[in-house]
């Protein structure tokens, strides 16, 4: 299921509506903080959640790292990670997720996505993410999506739906995880 805005609410990939306020109040009963890495996303997750009043509070920023070497540098991935795992592979999320909370001192939380939203994605790949999760000294989750593979009517391209598509199973995600 994609993401539909309806009156800055958002329906993630379970079909139940997010707001970003239901992050915040997660975030902030829990003490955390949150800070994010976005590939394919390019920033929309951080810019969805930044819609809310307050939410910088418990939101520390956001990590857009679209190229293989932006993630490396930036997030500390080896050379090696890449080649042997794909950079759409849960061992990329999860490395990316740790590397957004290594570089964010403050962070106690991380959510980060990687995926092929096409067109020329790899075979096997084309509308492929995978989400991570982690938590600074505690456990880390990975999540595969599959994003749609048409779109509806008002949105630009099937890039477009996918991205937004993403962001709502990525919030829906970080939700879970929360608790």
């Amino acid at each position: 299921m994609g993401l539909i805005r309806v009156s800055g609410r958002f329906l993630g990939g379970l079909g139940q509506m997010i707001e970003g306020h239901q992050i915040q109040q997660r975030l902030e009963s829990a003490g955390h903080q949150l800070v994010l890495a976005e590939s394919c996303t390019a920033g929309l997750i951080a810019a969805t959640l930044a819609r809310t009043p307050g939410m910088s509070r418990c939101l520390c920023g956001s990590l857009v790292v679209y190229q293989i070497a932006s993630k490396q540098v930036w997030l500390g991935l080896a050379d090696g990670v890449v080649n042997e795992s794909n950079v759409v592979s849960r061992e990329v999320a999860l490395l990316m997720a740790e590397g957004a909370l290594r570089q964010t001192p403050q962070a106690t939380v991380s959510l980060a996505i990687t995926g092929h939203l096409g067109p020329g994605a790899p075979t096997g790949l084309d509308g492929v993410a995978w989400l991570g999760v982690s938590f600074r000294g505690g456990a880390s989750f990975a999540e595969c999506l599959q994003l749609p593979e048409t779109y509806p009517a008002g949105f630009e391209s099937l890039r477009a739906w996918r991205q937004e598509s993403a962001v709502g199973s990525a919030l829906a995600c970080l939700l879970r995880h929360l608790g």
